[in-house]
């Protein structure tokens, strides 16, 4: 059925209804007022600022939809929410369901280690024991890497990322495999930053983007063309630093987390493409 496009759509109703999420720090989630903010939440805020400009609606009423991992799809493909800037990954899989912006962030799998612990590479942790949370990708790719490479890693599985990084803290493994951009949180979350790093070469890097209806190029045009006029400015460095590399709300923890080689080739590359 031919839909109506989604700059239609707003302008007939003279509202637009963005996505957040609860806790992708520091994406997408709740202030300390229960307010939505964040990275990817100040972006969808400026491709609504284009969308008024472009509809002609001052009178845009900017409605904001909670979402989680399981219903962001279907609320954007049935019409709920118009755009979600979060913590989605741009994969093939999801490509056939959504269209992707221009990728804005790109995660590796990293490990989490005592500060002076000497690791560079997945073959520098052979033979000692390494931990990821279960029911990860990251835990997934590095069982299978661990067999492929025959590196004898003791790997073992916690229930969830705080115990993960219990287990390193207390030296019952020597690393912990997850996104690198989950380990800075959890470094400036933890009591004492500096006796922490993140290292080594990232494993299986995905990018995010932003999530907007399929076939629907008018829109599509917008989103990445405001995302483009960022990233050839400086607004988009100046955006990144403020959240990775300042102190944010809600406690001003300061994650320090310089921008990786991936996402600087992409503020020249500007492209879409999807994770494998």
């Amino acid at each position: 059925c031919a839909q109506t496009s989604t700059l239609d759509k707003i302008k007939q109703s003279g509202a637009m209804t963005l996505a957040y999420r609860e806790s992708s720090i520091p994406f997408s989630y709740l202030d300390d007022k229960a307010q939505p903010t964040g990275f990817g939440f100040e972006i969808c805020e400026k491709i609504a600022d284009r969308v008024k400009a472009a509809t002609g609606r001052s009178d845009l009423k900017k409605q904001y939809q909670a979402v989680t991992s399981a219903n962001r799809i279907p609320l954007l493909v049935n019409g709920t929410i118009d755009i979600e800037c979060g913590s989605t990954t741009n994969n093939s899989e999801r490509g056939k369901q959504v269209q992707f912006a221009i990728n804005y962030f790109y995660t590796g799998t990293r490990f989490l280690v005592k500060t002076g612990t000497n690791v560079n590479k997945l073959s520098d942790l052979a033979g000692k024991t390494v931990v990821s949370t279960t029911g990860t990708t990251n835990f997934q790719i590095l069982r299978r890497l661990n067999e492929e490479q025959k590196l004898g890693i003791d790997l073992i599985g916690a229930k969830d990322h705080a115990e993960s990084a219990l287990l390193v803290e207390t030296g019952r493994a020597v690393a912990f495999g997850m996104d690198d951009i989950l380990l800075y949180g959890l470094r400036a979350a933890s009591q004492n930053p500096g006796s922490l790093a993140v290292v080594g070469e990232p494993i299986q890097v995905e990018p995010y983007a932003i999530m907007l209806r399929k076939d629907d190029p008018t829109f599509q045009k917008l989103v990445d063309d405001t995302l483009a006029a960022m990233m050839k400015s400086g607004e988009f460095e100046a955006l990144y630093k403020k959240w990775f590399q300042s102190p944010i709300p809600p406690k001003g923890i300061n994650l320090n987390a310089p921008m990786s080689k991936e996402l600087q080739d992409n503020l020249k590359n500007l492209s879409d493409k999807p994770a494998t």
